[in-house]
């Protein structure tokens, strides 16, 4: 069973939602959860050694494990995330360029059919979701 699909099985069962996760080439398992109203110390105690136990079961090979918070910049993997974060500014880059473009800040506005919808200081982008590479919140911070 793959890291991913473990991860997918086994945190929504302790109330948290798997954001991504990283492998890094030292060995450092890292993976970043979250549920409504934030991430507690105690949540990423509560999830590490979970997903300890679990691992060792599954024979996941890994050094140390890290288990946070997705944090203010988080990324946005699956179309839900789009969704839940309508309104919210987002970096993205995509795969293939879109109206000679490849990276984009911009609002979400919609999520729709599988195309993401953002407004670019007024100007509209559409972009396919099998064509968005990366894709990350962009925090915002009133003064």
């Amino acid at each position: 069973m793959d890291i991913q699909t473990i991860l997918e099985k086994t945190l929504p069962g302790l109330g948290y939602e798997p954001v991504d996760f990283e492998l890094t080439a030292q060995g450092t398992l890292r993976v970043f959860i979250d549920k409504e109203g934030g991430i507690t110390v105690e949540d990423c105690a509560t999830a590490s050694n979970h997903l300890s136990r679990v691992f060792a079961v599954e024979d996941v090979d890994y050094k140390n494990l890290e288990v946070s918070s997705p944090g203010l910049d988080r990324a946005l993997k699956k179309p839900a995330d789009f969704v839940r974060f309508c309104g919210s500014l987002a970096k993205v880059k995509t795969r293939l360029p879109v109206d000679g473009q490849k990276n984009f800040v911009g609002r979400i506005t919609a999520f729709e059919n599988g195309v993401l919808s953002l407004d670019c200081e007024g100007k509209a982008a559409q972009i396919d979701f099998d064509n968005i590479d990366k894709a990350r919140i962009k925090p915002e911070f009133q003064f």
